[in-house]
């Protein structure tokens, strides 16, 4: 059985939202901000600290982790602990997180690589949200950003995602073939949201038929 949902998403897609009704509708946690508590408390560093360091060893991969690291709550990651740490034990950090949240279950998680960290645990369900260029534009001119800015975003943070992923795991990103659903959200949340649902409601009564049992 689906225990936990994974939601990777371009930027502006919307995915957060998304995340938010999905997790209302299955009465499950999400794990969007709340992952970024959780780092900052295992890295004992503010999570609303402001940045301070305008200067590092390493700039390149500051910048794509941050790109990285977003979520539906773009400004709220201090960096702390984590200006000192590298890409390796971020990645441990961040796998040793999502395991974490998984074995718990009943849990909807926002990006952080989770997808790939849980991709072999048959319980957890992956989607990755896409939309149209005028859709993320429209969703993050909502949200308050200006015209400018909003264009700006779209088109440099998936690339310095997606940059981030093949520089440090040597993975695509996205890889296709680790979701089990890639949706295009024009078509609006709830019914993206009813969607998923549905394809979860077919695989668990796949595996109950089946007899298939999640590890």
């Amino acid at each position: 059985m689906i225990r936990t949902v994974t939601i990777e998403r371009e930027y502006g897609s919307g995915g957060g939202a998304i995340a938010k009704k999905l997790a209302d509708r299955l009465g499950w946690r999400l794990w969007d901000h709340a992952v970024t508590c959780e780092i900052a408390k295992r890295l004992k560093c503010d999570v609303s600290a402001v940045e301070q360091r305008e200067e590092r060893c390493d700039p390149t991969f500051y910048r794509l982790m941050k790109a990285f690291m977003r979520g539906s709550y773009e400004d709220q990651l201090g960096t702390g602990a984590v200006d000192m740490l590298d890409a390796e034990h971020l990645s441990k950090l961040f796998e040793k997180i999502a395991l974490d949240i998984a074995a718990q279950g009943n849990a909807v998680i926002v990006g952080r690589g989770s997808t790939w960290f849980l991709r072999n645990r048959p319980d957890s369900f992956h989607m990755f949200v896409y939309a149209p260029h005028a859709e993320k534009m429209r969703r993050l001119r909502a949200q308050g950003f200006s015209e400018a800015d909003a264009d700006d975003l779209v088109q440099r943070v998936d690339q310095e995602r997606a940059t981030f992923v093949k520089r440090y795991y040597n993975k695509n990103w996205p890889t296709r073939d680790l979701y089990h659903m890639m949706i295009n959200s024009v078509i609006g949340d709830e019914a993206v949201v009813e969607l998923v649902l549905h394809e979860i409601n077919i695989l668990n009564s796949t595996r109950v038929e089946t007899g298939e049992k999640a590890s």
